[in-house]
């Protein structure tokens, strides 16, 4: 099974199913993660940092969605976007000032 390894403020690694949505690996694994569209790849929420390993390609939903804002394409991925084939590391980052507080979101589809 691929390991997921969480640097940063929620440090953390465990293992996942192949193939499962990261969004769901790392919020069933105890690390908060916001989800606001419900993993449609449209809202950016759940934006992460690759750090080591190789993710799957990214789609064309998940690239339109990170090319909304200027700087996110060149260094984040879409955790509802990916599915475990392999270890990663990532990196979680801040939620900005005006998400803090606010519920993950509807709970993305398997």
């Amino acid at each position: 099974m691929p390991r997921i390894t969480v640097v940063g403020e929620n440090e953390k690694s465990f293992e996942v199913p192949n193939g499962t949505k990261l969004v769901l690996a790392l919020e069933d694994n105890g690390v908060p993660m916001l989800h606001r569209c419900g993993g449609q790849a449209r809202c950016t929420t759940c934006r992460v940092e690759i750090v080591e390993g190789t993710p799957p390609p990214m789609g064309d939903k998940e690239r339109a969605a990170l090319m909304k804002e200027p700087g996110l394409i060149e260094h984040y991925r879409l955790s509802c976007q990916i599915r475990v084939e392999s270890d990663l590391t990532i990196r979680i980052p801040p939620r900005p000032p005006h998400l803090e507080g606010v519920s993950p979101g509807p709970r993305p589809r398997p």
